[in-house]
């Protein structure tokens, strides 16, 4: 079996009877050893000290008054996130239900790193056995932000952190024959190189075709679905829709920030412009296998689920809202 997304570290990580990931010393000195967190030439006594301790046992207790002691304050805010962030992970028996707790919370204090660094991971663990490069290249859309890329009448991902510092418009490899020329170059995942992701997942360098009616939206589909199964503990059915025609939106779930207050104004009836309306990429439509695990209102209606991009082109998927925004009696299977 093909392994993907090593550096998200889920080697180093053990699994309990129920499937989750379990935290392990050496998981936590990775964070510990993160360039963030190395103390520079100049850095404090105490900040070297604390290094120092936390990667010979980096389940130590650490009083709010070591972290004061650090001179820098950047230092101090590196440190103050990340021992949050271990304590988070210390006090659930699963990186999956500390994931859910901090959900369950509400409180929005880990930083969108943490938090995209988990759902790697936890996704990592949710598609394990998986052999479809494509169903892979849809799931990184859940923890990396995606910029539109411009091809014909295709609707193009490419990662931006890849992309978005060289240029608005890299080039394209179907494109490479027509004589353009970009230093940031992406091959579109296809059938003829479906081979090469395994050693290039952890690149990120690989466009998606997520056109309506190509395999790209029924590989967020499945990914999507094997996200809700390995959290919530439910089967579902997720299939893209090409539009939503004159479907009751009974329940929707916005999969991003966009598609949320799109998806406000047409359950109450408003009329969507053109303009936002040519912000959606992509519609499906969630029916639960079991359908006495939703609540008893909505029981024998689908959930359609909308993904949209934001005005400048950009894609930030929030994988979040599919669990808390779905109408399940249950909330989830990591406790």
């Amino acid at each position: 079996m093909n392994d993907f997304w090593i550096a998200c570290g889920h080697h180093l990580l053990d699994r309990d009877e129920g499937g989750g990931l379990c935290v392990t010393d050496e998981f936590l000195k990775a964070y510990f050893a993160r360039p963030e967190l190395m103390p520079p030439d100049d850095a404090c006594p105490v900040e070297r000290r604390l290094h120092r301790e936390l990667l010979a046992d980096p389940r130590q207790g650490v009083g709010a008054d070591e972290i004061a002691g650090i001179s820098d304050a950047d230092a101090r805010e590196n440190w103050r996130f990340v021992l949050a962030f271990r304590d988070l992970l210390l006090r659930h028996p699963t990186l999956e239900a500390a994931y859910l707790a901090s959900l369950r919370s509400g409180a929005n204090d880990l930083p969108p790193l943490f938090v995209n660094q988990l759902v790697h991971v936890i996704l990592r663990n949710a598609l394990d056995g998986c052999d479809d490069p494509f169903v892979l290249r849809a799931a990184e859309l859940f923890f990396r932000v995606q910029r539109i890329l411009p091809h014909e009448q295709a609707l193009l991902l490419g990662d931006e952190e890849i992309v978005g510092g060289r240029s608005p418009t890299p080039v394209l490899s179907l494109m490479s024959m027509l004589g353009a020329t970009n230093e940031a170059m992406l091959d579109i995942l296809s059938e003829e190189n479906v081979e090469a992701y395994w050693q290039r997942s952890d690149q990120f360098d690989m466009a998606l075709d997520l056109t309506a009616g190509g395999r790209g939206p029924t590989a967020l589909a499945q990914a999507m679905m094997r996200w809700v199964s390995h959290l919530l503990g439910i089967e579902v059915t997720i299939e893209p829709l090409r539009a939503l025609q004159d479907a009751k939106l009974t329940w929707y779930v916005g999969l991003d920030t966009e598609a949320t207050r799109l998806g406000d104004r047409l359950w109450q009836g408003e009329d969507v412009d053109e303009r936002d309306a040519d912000r959606v990429l992509a519609l499906f439509r969630l029916i639960f296998a079991d359908s006495s695990r939703a609540h008893d209102d909505v029981r024998d209606e689908p959930v359609y689920l909308i993904l949209s991009m934001t005005a400048d082109q950009k894609l930030r998927m929030k994988p979040q809202n599919l669990l808390t925004g779905l109408p399940v009696k249950r909330l989830e299977m990591f406790t």
